[in-house]
C-alpha cells in the first residue's frame, strides 16, 4: 500500500479511497499515522460487493472528471502521470484506459488483443492456453461512463473482468508498464516478487506508521520471516 500511496500522490492525484475488508483494523492504524492522511478516505465494506460493485458504491467520492481504479494486491512501478496523459490522449470513443504488462504466468491472467490502434479488442480471462502474455494489470483511468453503466445494471454486487469489460471491448485504450508489474495476490507471486524486485522504493517512507503498526502487532514481522522462508502459518 506504501508503493501505491506513494506513487498516486506524487503524480498530485488529490484524493485516494481506499476499500477496506480483510485485516481493515490494521490497514486503518497504518493510514492513521502517514503523512498522507488527510488525503485518504478509508471506507469499510462488511460485504464484498464484487471489483465494480464497490466502485459503484463509492461513487459519490470520485470528482467530476477521470479516475484511477487499482487492484491493491498488485506491486506496480510505473510513471502515473504518463498513464493520465496516455489517457487524456485516447482515441474517439474510449471510455477507459487499462494498464497492460507481460505476465510469466498468463493462464492466471486476462490476457488481451489489441488491434492496430492498441485498444483492446479481445480478453481471455484466465485460460488453460491463453493465446500470448499480454495481461490486464487491473489499474485503469476511468470515465464517467464507465459508472452511467454501472447504474444501470441495477444491483449491488458487479465484477469488472466479467461483467464489465466485455461490454466496453473496442472502447478501451491501454498504457503497457514497463517498469515492474506483479500479482502479489498469491504466497507465490508475493515470494518472487521479494526476490526480483530491485527497482525504486517510496520517496516518503511512512516511518512513524510502520513503527506504530508493528509495536502494535508484534507478531507481523516474525509472520513475514516465516512467510519467506516458505514455511506455512495459519491466520
Amino acid at each position: 500500500m506504501e508503493y501505491w500511496l506513494d506513487l498516486l500522490f506524487a503524480a498530485d492525484v488529490e484524493r485516494v479511497v481506499i476499500n477496506l475488508h480483510h485485516h481493515a483494523d490494521m490497514v486503518e492504524e497504518y493510514v492513521r499515522y502517514t503523512a498522507w492522511r488527510d488525503r485518504i478516505v478509508s471506507v469499510y465494506e462488511p460485504q464484498l460487493l464484487g471489483t465494480a460493485g464497490t466502485i459503484l458504491r463509492q461513487q459519490e467520492q470520485f470528482s467530476s472528471g477521470p479516475f484511477i481504479v487499482a487492484h491493491a494486491d498488485n506491486l506496480s512501478v510505473f510513471d502515473c502521470r504518463a498513464f493520465l496523459r496516455r489517457h487524456a490522449r485516447r482515441p474517439a470513443g474510449c471510455v477507459m484506459t487499462m494498464m497492460t504488462f507481460r505476465t510469466q504466468s498468463p493462464e492466471s491472467c486476462g490476457i488481451v488483443a489489441l488491434d492496430q490502434a492498441e485498444i483492446v479488442c479481445e480478453i481471455h480471462e484466465k485460460v488453460t492456453h491463453p493465446p500470448g502474455n499480454l495481461a490486464n494489470a487491473a489499474v485503469y483511468v476511468l470515465e464517467r461512463d464507465v459508472l452511467d453503466y454501472l447504474r444501470g445494471l441495477k444491483k449491488s454486487f458487479i465484477d469488472f473482468s466479467s461483467e464489465v469489460i466485455p461490454h466496453f471491448l473496442g472502447r478501451i485504450y491501454t498504457f503497457h508498464n514497463t517498469e515492474y508489474h506483479e500479482d502479489i495476490g498469491t504466497l507465490a507471486h508475493w515470494r518472487r516478487a521479494q526476490s526480483e524486485y530491485s527497482g525504486h522504493f517510496p520517496s516518503m517512507p511512512q516511518q512513524l506508521a510502520w513503527d506504530r503498526l508493528l509495536n502494535g502487532h508484534p507478531d507481523i514481522e516474525r509472520t513475514v520471516a516465516a512467510l519467506l522462508s516458505g514455511a506455512n502459518v495459519n491466520r
